[in-house]
């Protein structure tokens, strides 16, 4: 395991507000005093916290062909038929997965292929369990077209915490299944619209682990369609 790069900043940051907040108060209460203790204990663990937010697991892909594995940890929130409306403009599975501050924030290509499209959308900062956070909310959308299957989409959505949404496909990219898509700051969704004709394999309520997780299989190749 190791420290994610955008982690680079923000764990110096709050180390020196950490030090400029408890310093005075040590000078004052004595480095011995029981209120002392508390407040290095308090900021041990708050420290302790942001570190462990910016981890990077180890993570091996195991798919086999067809499958589109879990593109971030979390709880799968919804699975419902939709009418995309940004890129596909059809109806599409949507499987939603509800990332907490305590999970990782990696976010990773559920599968292999050419990015062919990229966009980044200012908006609001819902809970990202609302249901209108897909359409209203601050969010990226990447879509990945794989050789034999076709295209899926994938939509990075900030919540009310998560300020800063990180992607790292561009536009004409070659990825692999289980390349880093992008991170997520402090809480967030992730959603990834499917052919209608996908074989879900997931449950509303389920956890899930980023590669780790089988949403979904292809039924079809783009020849069989």
């Amino acid at each position: 395991m190791k420290i994610h790069k955008e982690g680079y900043s923000t764990i110096p940051i709050t180390l020196l507000l950490v030090l400029i907040v408890g310093l005075p108060c040590f000078y004052l209460l004595g480095p011995t005093s029981i209120w002392s203790c508390i407040l290095y204990l308090i900021g041990g663990v708050f420290l302790g916290l942001v570190v462990y937010f910016f981890r990077v697991p180890l993570r091996t892909v195991n798919a086999l062909p067809g499958q589109i594995l879990a593109p971030a940890d979390g709880k799968v929130v919804v699975i419902e038929r939709v009418m995309e409306n940004e890129y596909f403009k059809d109806e599409r599975i949507q499987v939603s997965i509800f990332m907490s501050p305590l999970n990782v924030h990696v976010n990773w290509d559920p599968i292999e292929g050419e990015i062919s499209h990229t966009k980044y959308h200012k908006g609001k900062f819902l809970v990202a369990w609302h249901p209108k956070s897909s359409e209203l909310n601050e969010r990226s959308t990447v879509v990945i077209k794989h050789p034999k299957y076709g295209e899926i989409l994938v939509r990075q959505i900030a919540g009310a915490v998560a300020r800063r949404i990180r992607t790292y496909n561009k536009t004409g990219d070659q990825v692999q299944q289980g390349s880093e898509l992008g991170f997520i700051k402090f809480g967030s969704r992730v959603d990834l619209l499917l052919p209608l004709n996908s074989e879900i394999k997931v449950e509303p309520g389920q956890l899930v682990t980023g590669l780790g997780t089988v949403i979904g299989n292809f039924r079809h190749s783009i020849k069989d369609q």
